[in-house]
C-alpha cells in the first residue's frame, strides 16, 4: 500500500498533507487529486470530494473507509447513483431517501445520502454506518435516525433485516451511541412516530419558506406557534428515529485512528 501511494506521487496524481487542524496521532493522509485515476475507478463522483474540508469531514471519510476496510465481505454500495439505484429497484421513492440541498451558481443541487456514509444491502439485510468525527452530544446521531427511518420501514415491510453500526475513534463517543442505539432498540413497541409527523414537518417547513401571511395565518396562527410547533415535532422525530424498527444495532471503536483528537 506504502509504495503504492508512494508511485500515485510521484506520478503527480496524488499528495500527502497534515491533517487538518485539531488532529493527531494519525499520521500523514495522502489525498488522490487527479480525475482520471477516480474516472478510471468508476468513481468520478468522488472528484468533487477530493478536497478536505474541516476536521470533522476528514475524520468522516477515514473512519468510513477504516469500517468498509475491516468488512471487506458486505456489499457496499460505493456512490450516491448505486444506492439511489439499489432503493429504486426495491420500489422506494426518492423523496423518502436523506437528502440535503445545496445552492450552486446555476441552480440548487439535491443530494441523497448526502454525508456519504457506508451502506450495505442485499435481498434481506441492510447495513446504515453512522460515523461520528467526535462529537460532544448525540444530537447529530439522533438526527441521522429520524432522516432514515421512514426509509428503515419501508425495507422492513419488504423483508429486510436492518442493522445500524455507529463507528467513532473514542470510547466516549461509542459509549454515547451504545446508548442511544440501545434505546432504539429496547422497547418493543413500534414507534410512535410516523409518516403522518414528517408530513406535517414538511407542511410546516413550506408554509413557512413561502412567507405568505395569510397562508401562515390560516395553518400555522402565527409565525411563533408555527415555529415552536415544528421544534417539538423535530424533537419528537429526533427521540423516536429508528425505535421498533431495527433487528441489530452495534458501536464499533476504530483501532487503525486511535489517539488524541485534540
Amino acid at each position: 500500500m506504502r509504495r503504492a501511494i508512494l508511485a500515485l506521487v510521484a506520478q503527480g496524481l496524488a499528495i500527502e498533507e497534515a491533517p487538518a487542524g485539531g488532529i493527531h496521532g494519525i499520521g500523514r493522509v495522502c489525498r488522490i487529486r487527479a480525475r482520471k485515476v477516480y474516472r478510471a475507478l468508476s468513481a468520478e463522483e468522488f472528484f468533487r470530494r477530493r478536497r478536505i474540508t474541516s476536521r470533522d469531514v476528514l475524520m468522516r471519510r477515514l473512519l468510513s473507509l477504516d469500517y468498509v476496510l475491516e468488512h471487506p465481505r458486505l456489499p457496499w454500495l460505493s456512490t450516491e447513483a448505486e444506492k439511489v439505484a439499489a432503493f429504486s429497484a426495491l420500489g422506494i421513492e426518492r423523496r423518502v431517501l436523506p437528502q440535503r440541498s445545496y445552492r450552486g451558481a446555476a441552480r440548487n443541487i439535491r443530494r441523497h445520502f448526502h454525508l456519504g456514509l457506508p451502506l450495505a444491502l442485499d435481498a434481506g439485510r441492510a447495513v446504515f454506518v453512522y460515523v461520528d468525527p467526535g462529537h460532544a452530544t448525540a444530537t447529530s446521531l439522533r438526527a441521522w435516525g429520524a432522516a432514515h427511518r421512514e426509509l428503515w420501514g419501508l425495507l422492513r415491510d419488504r423483508g429486510h433485516k436492518i442493522e445500524v453500526v455507529a463507528v467513532a475513534r473514542g470510547s466516549e463517543e461509542t459509549s454515547r451511541a451504545d446508548t442511544v442505539l440501545g434505546n432504539w432498540t429496547r422497547d418493543p413497541r413500534p414507534s410512535k412516530y410516523d409518516t403522518e409527523i414528517g408530513r406535517k414537518i414538511e407542511r410546516l417547513e413550506h408554509v413557512l419558506r413561502s412567507g405568505d401571511a395569510s397562508l401562515i395565518r390560516e395553518v400555522c396562527g402565527d409565525v411563533r406557534g408555527s415555529l415552536v410547533r415544528l421544534v417539538e415535532l423535530r424533537n419528537h422525530a429526533q427521540r423516536e428515529s429508528g425505535r421498533g424498527l431495527l433487528h441489530r444495532v452495534s458501536a464499533w471503536q476504530t483501532e487503525r485512528l486511535l489517539g488524541r483528537l485534540f
